[in-house]
């Protein structure tokens, strides 16, 4: 095994220093699904010392098309992400500490986890969890990076504290919209794609070199051949509540997290958006025509039903998720369908 690691060793940016230095770091990573387990699969491979894998779902029938990581077997027996995960990469790499998690990331545990590791990975599936990633990271001046992918899209961004704009700066800049992969689907080039920028850009930073940092808003379509490299520096706002000089972190604060709560005597949780918000019923029914439940919309709700549950979304942002009293199942279907 004393030339598992020759070929990278070989690479001088990286070298047989900047190998140990790998092998000292741990990385966390939000989200085992796509991004999350092509990510954590390339760090194991590259001889990274500890990984620790957040994920609230588990490995179904439809993951399997892009997420490598998993089997038919683990689809079968609906085995959590994170566990399908760390046994699969315990098997590439017997030498790599792996720390699996079973959770919904709320703010006390990223806070938490966040603060002990020396880089964040970016994979998960909703874009507040990405607000509080982003706090954190200023909060204990831990590296992240920003990655997402829809359809044949993606976009990725190395964030690093005191150095590069944060994602609250880039906000005008980033595309939030709405599609998700069950609202508009995604194909595996794509999420290749993004996974080797977000993991070109994590060696830099686990090997110490930070100048080699792209320092650019990578984005690309590869169904269209389109592809973008936007310099966002100048966009590094010194007001920025999240990165500024009189920065409060606001997504650590309660007022600005998604409330979920149990409705009293009733199978149903109700889920508040973070900020108000003004849906669009009409657009949004649209895309879930497609989906293959059945939608209703009047001028001041839109009903969708899909397996055993329904989602009543008005226009303020909130929803009403019929068929379960389990806030992380609620919040599963919320983001799955929402964004």
């Amino acid at each position: 095994m004393n030339d598992r690691y020759s070929r990278q060793e070989l690479f001088a940016p990286i070298g047989k220093n900047g190998q140990q230095r790998i092998a000292d770091k741990q990385v966390l990573i939000i989200g085992a699904g796509a991004l999350g387990s092509g990510s954590a699969e390339a760090l194991v491979r590259a001889g990274i010392g500890k990984l620790t894998i957040v994920d609230r779902d588990y490995v179904e029938w439809s993951n399997l098309q892009r997420q490598q990581l998993y089997t038919e077997e683990d689809a079968k027996n609906r085995t959590p992400k994170a566990i399908a995960a760390k046994n699969r990469l315990i098997a590439i790499n017997s030498s790599v500490t792996i720390e699996a998690i079973i959770a919904d990331a709320s703010v006390s545990e990223l806070e938490d986890w966040g603060s002990k590791v020396d880089l964040i990975i970016d994979a998960t599936d909703n874009f507040e969890t990405r607000m509080i990633l982003n706090d954190v990271s200023q909060k204990y001046g831990v590296p992240w990076i920003y990655g997402a992918c829809v359809g044949s899209y993606g976009i990725s961004y190395a964030i690093v504290p005191e150095r590069t704009p944060c994602l609250s700066c880039l906000l005008e800049t980033v595309p939030l919209g709405g599609m998700t992969c069950d609202t508009a689907g995604i194909i595996s080039p794509a999420v290749n794609m993004v996974v080797s920028y977000q993991i070109s850009e994590a060696l830099k930073i686990l090997v110490g070199d930070l100048d080699s940092l792209r320092n650019k808003l990578v984005s690309f379509d590869v169904w269209k051949n389109q592809y973008s490299a936007i310099s966002v520096d100048p966009l590094k706002n010194a007001d920025c509540p999240s990165c500024g000089v009189g920065r409060s972190y606001p997504f650590l604060s309660f007022e600005n997290q998604t409330k979920t709560a149990v409705l009293c005597g009733r199978d149903s949780v109700q889920i508040r958006p973070s900020s108000p918000v003004v849906r669009d019923l009409e657009a949004l029914e649209k895309v879930l025509v497609n989906q293959g439940g059945m939608v209703q919309r009047n001028p001041y709700l839109l009903s969708y039903s899909v397996d055993s549950f329904r989602m009543v979304i008005f226009k303020d942002g909130r929803v009403i998720v019929h068929g379960t009293k389990d806030l992380m199942e609620a919040k599963v279907l919320y983001h799955r369908y929402l964004g």
